[in-house]
């Protein structure tokens, strides 16, 4: 039986990358009924929405569903496409791997971790304020009252949430993500000896999670260190934990050690849902260049392979991916030792070498 999979190519770069991505799949041998749906920049000009319903309806139905980059104008414009998928699908958890492949140009080897974020809460829940909100009066008064200062007049506010709720759901999906996937080592990641109340809640509440699961390592370590370990002894690392913003931040870095985010895939996912997307953005200025690197994407691919049962194509697509990167031969102009290397390939020619591969 084809599995129906919701396809969302995006823009920028991202129906290009979509394609060669889809062909790489294709040529798997498994059967997709790929069910194509449109959002971003081209389907607020066609629908008048930049998500459409029909968007949701079909990822809902189909339950696990492949994602182009989408165009997110900073300070302001339409709502981020991305977050408004990871809340209205209640996709709690982001699920980024950051692995090394041999040929890629990065300072450090052999890194192996998988970063797993918390995607609702945190700074990035949404309740902000604006400078001059009367809101911020009220709140200021409030802290001030409790002994914890003013707020300045021209202060925007944002209020940072963490729940015990949102923590065990995102806690209990990282354990069991290490349990099934051979991972050693939960490392928790937090500043509870600042954020008493918040980032000592993301702890507590970790911490009576991994209670439950004595096969796996548990530790806790602030931010600010982890940033540190990781740039000087990954290798002591193996499955991070961590509330949203901090998952940001250190899965960029993470990609910083595999060679960039070109190479970083990536998935957001739910009690039921699935949806997978790489971690860079649509890079609009070379959009239908042929150039840019798919990679991220097809790993994603893979990542969406393994989630649906198809291990041994996606063990087959991340060989030969695995293969043309050490080959270094037919690669974009990022994966090459100059990026203006002539013989670096088109993001089409890519998908035609890891299909040659697999063979």
């Amino acid at each position: 039986m084809a599995h129906r999979i919701t396809v969302i190519p995006g823009d920028g770069i991202g129906p290009e990358i979509m394609d060669a991505t889809i062909r790489v799949l294709e040529a798997t041998g498994v059967d997709f009924d790929w069910d194509y749906r449109e959002a971003g920049l081209d389907a607020a000009e066609k629908y008048g929405s930049v998500l459409p319903e029909e968007v949701l309806d079909s990822v809902r139905k189909n339950k696990v569903a492949i994602k182009g980059p989408i165009t997110t104008p900073r300070g302001g414009g339409f709502r981020s496409v991305n977050v408004a998928l990871r809340k209205m699908l209640d996709l709690y958890a982001c699920l980024r791997p950051a692995k090394s492949y041999p040929g890629v140009r990065s300072r450090y080897q052999n890194i192996d971790l998988v970063i797993v974020r918390e995607n609702h809460e945190d700074l990035y829940g949404g309740v902000e304020f604006e400078k001059g909100d009367p809101a911020i009066q009220k709140i200021g008064e409030l802290t001030e009252a409790a002994g914890m200062g003013r707020i300045r007049d021209d202060a925007g506010l944002s209020l940072k949430i963490i729940s015990e709720t949102g923590t065990t759901r995102v806690a209990r999906f990282a354990f069991e993500y290490a349990r099934k996937y051979g991972r050693r080592k939960v490392t928790a990641v937090a500043k509870d000896n600042i954020l008493k109340f918040t980032d000592g809640l993301f702890f507590a509440t970790a911490r009576k999670v991994a209670g439950r699961y004595s096969d796996i390592e548990y530790q806790e370590v602030l931010v600010d260190n982890m940033a540190m370990q990781l740039v000087q002894k990954p290798e002591n690392y193996d499955l991070l934990l961590l509330p949203n913003l901090y998952g940001d931040v250190l899965s960029d870095l993470c990609a910083g050690l595999i060679g960039g985010l070109g190479v970083a895939p990536g998935a957001n996912l739910g009690d039921e849902i699935a949806l997978f997307e790489p971690v860079h953005g649509s890079a609009p200025k070379y959009a239908g260049q042929n150039k840019v690197n798919p990679m991220a994407l097809m790993l994603s691919g893979v990542m969406m392979l393994r989630h649906i049962g198809e291990t041994q194509a996606a063990d087959c697509v991340e060989g030969a991916l695995a293969a043309v990167i050490a080959e270094g031969k037919s690669v974009t102009y990022d994966m090459k030792p100059s990026p203006d290397d002539p013989t670096a390939v088109g993001t089409s020619q890519v998908a035609d070498a890891i299909i040659e591969k697999m063979g």
